[in-house]
């Protein structure tokens, strides 16, 4: 039998009426944020299920603004964030629509750097606050944010993950999590998902990135949530 928390009982400390349309999304908000890292110029929120229909009357327009802006679930200013968004011109937009056979809670996240450059993030809010990371820049995966992340893209060869994991024991990162995707058979394009319990540094990205057949690696590394 599950064993519950007190924190699955009273839910997280957050603004709003809802710990899915309001915690759970600026924390989507907050982890998009995180991906594309600084320097947004544009966010298109793409909202499915229960998020397109009832994302203002409970607020989750705001809530994924927020975390667009690194607030936490619980800050004051969230209720603001719109015009904080403006006063920094970052131009946002809301387009309910139907994104499959997914999470009713799930947005798709399209960023848009001063650079031009994109970057998609979909997720969902999954209850309580929590939320899962279902896609990145197209790659179907799937990691929570709760622990510093790295996100492989690489070709389907023996022997790549022995090779993460032996930079990973190199640097004395602990692996929590690890899954493998790919999109066909062997050889064909694949990507990784090491949720680990240490802060990944530039040094090691940049050593994984060396490894041949491997094509990208970044990191996502948390921003300490606290109250």
């Amino acid at each position: 039998m599950r064993e519950y928390s007190a924190f699955d009982i009273l839910g997280p400390i957050m603004i709003g009426p809802s710990s899915s349309h309001t915690a759970g999304a600026a924390r989507l908000g907050k982890i998009a944020r995180t991906i594309a890292g600084d320097g947004i110029r544009k966010v298109k929120f793409f909202l499915h299920g229960s998020f397109a229909t009832t994302y203002k009357g409970h607020g989750t327009d705001k809530a994924l603004v927020a975390g667009i802006l690194g607030m936490n679930p619980w800050d004051e200013n969230l209720k603001n964030s719109m015009e904080l968004a403006r006063e920094k011109d970052i131009e946002v937009e809301f387009i309910p629509t139907d994104l499959g056979d997914v999470h009713p809670n799930t947005v798709k996240t399209v960023i848009t750097k001063p650079d031009g450059k994109i970057v998609e993030v979909t997720g969902a809010s999954i209850g309580g606050g929590n939320i899962v990371v279902t896609e990145v820049d197209g790659d179907k995966i799937e990691f929570t944010g709760a622990y510093p992340t790295i996100l492989i893209n690489h070709i389907d060869v023996p022997g790549m993950v022995a090779k993460v994991c032996a930079i990973l024991y190199e640097y004395g990162i602990n692996i929590a999590f690890m899954r493998v995707y790919r999109t066909s058979g062997k050889g064909s394009a694949a990507a990784m998902v090491f949720e680990v319990d240490d802060i990944i540094s530039e040094e090691i990205i940049n050593a994984i990135g060396e490894i041949p057949n491997i094509h990208k690696a970044r990191a996502i590394n948390p921003v300490r949530e606290e109250a």
